[in-house]
């Protein structure tokens, strides 16, 4: 199979090829894109990454096999245009009770609750966090990137990754922890999952 950076390459000369880079790589982009953003919008800036990729295709590293932290940083930087929504989004959703059409038989209301109760903590730890510091953590919890790939994607040295991830779950435990709930990281259905060994 062709790498990503085989069929960038090969879409220089004949654009058809960037098709088989959006197929690989589309649906990650776009369920990132909507944990953190209404789904319209994000299917509208996953588009637009795989735009803005097209066009900058001829400036890709194509020594490179993965094209997914260059489509991540794409992604981050048009999330940067919409970081007040994305705080609103939190926020409101750390404030809501539990969602409409959620409560389902009576023996799953109490879980039903549970889940609800950890979610709105851990928005309000999310929405706590300073932009780079939330952009590390959700790269991390949320995808599989590594450490360097994460630093390729925001273009900053794997160290302030290091760094940024670090202030994160002590952010995210110290609240978490403040408000009774277990500590952990995002996972990819909005929970918590224990963190991941930082030396990767």
């Amino acid at each position: 199979m062709e790498t990503d950076g085989e069929l960038i390459a090969a879409s220089c000369a004949d654009p058809r090829a960037f098709a088989a880079v959006f197929d690989r790589h589309y649906d990650a982009i776009a369920a990132f894109l909507r944990r953190r953003l209404e789904r319209a919008l994000a299917d509208e800036l996953a588009s637009e990454t795989f735009l803005q990729a097209f066009d900058g295709r001829a400036r890709f590293d194509r020594a490179r096999a993965d094209a997914r932290p260059w489509l991540y940083g794409i992604a981050a930087n048009l999330l940067r245009g919409h970081r007040r929504s994305e705080e609103r989004r939190l926020r409101a959703y750390a404030r809501a009770a539990v969602p409409a059409g959620e409560a389902g038989a009576y023996d799953e209301v109490e879980a039903r609750l549970d889940a609800a109760a950890s979610g709105r903590a851990l928005a309000t730890a999310l929405a706590s966090l300073g932009p780079g510091e939330r952009d590390a953590l959700l790269l991390h919890a949320w995808t599989d990137l590594s450490y360097e790939q994460i630093a390729e994607a925001l273009e900053i040295p794997v160290g302030t990754v290091r760094s940024r991830l670090h202030r994160a779950r002590g952010i995210v435990r110290e609240l978490l922890a403040a408000s009774g709930e277990a500590v952990g990281e995002p996972t990819t259905a909005g929970g918590l999952t224990p963190a991941r060994e930082e030396n990767r």
